[in-house]
């Protein structure tokens, strides 16, 4: 599994769109997401799937299939609630 690519990127351009309307939430780069200064959220890719790499619990990354757009707004859900916490 690799980092996701730019090309890719594209792809998932809507669920982009929907985490850079979450205040809490900084795009440092294309893709890759960080509340105050610590790294949150960032994408990879294994074939035609597409996994999220991010912190909704504890220290560790947690990943997710984020390919469909159910599993998209899965994710976005759970980072509203984890935002709403902190």
């Amino acid at each position: 599994m690799r980092h996701i690519t730019p090309a890719r990127l594209g792809t998932i351009e809507d669920l982009l769109v929907r985490l850079r309307a979450i205040d809490s939430l900084v795009e440092r780069s294309p893709g890759v997401f960080y509340v105050r200064s610590r790294a949150f959220l960032h994408f990879h890719e294994d074939g035609d799937d597409v996994y999220a790499d991010v912190r909704l619990a504890g220290d560790g990354f947690d990943r997710r299939r984020v390919t469909t757009r159910r599993e998209q707004q899965s994710l976005v859900a759970a980072i509203r609630r984890v935002m709403r916490v902190r």
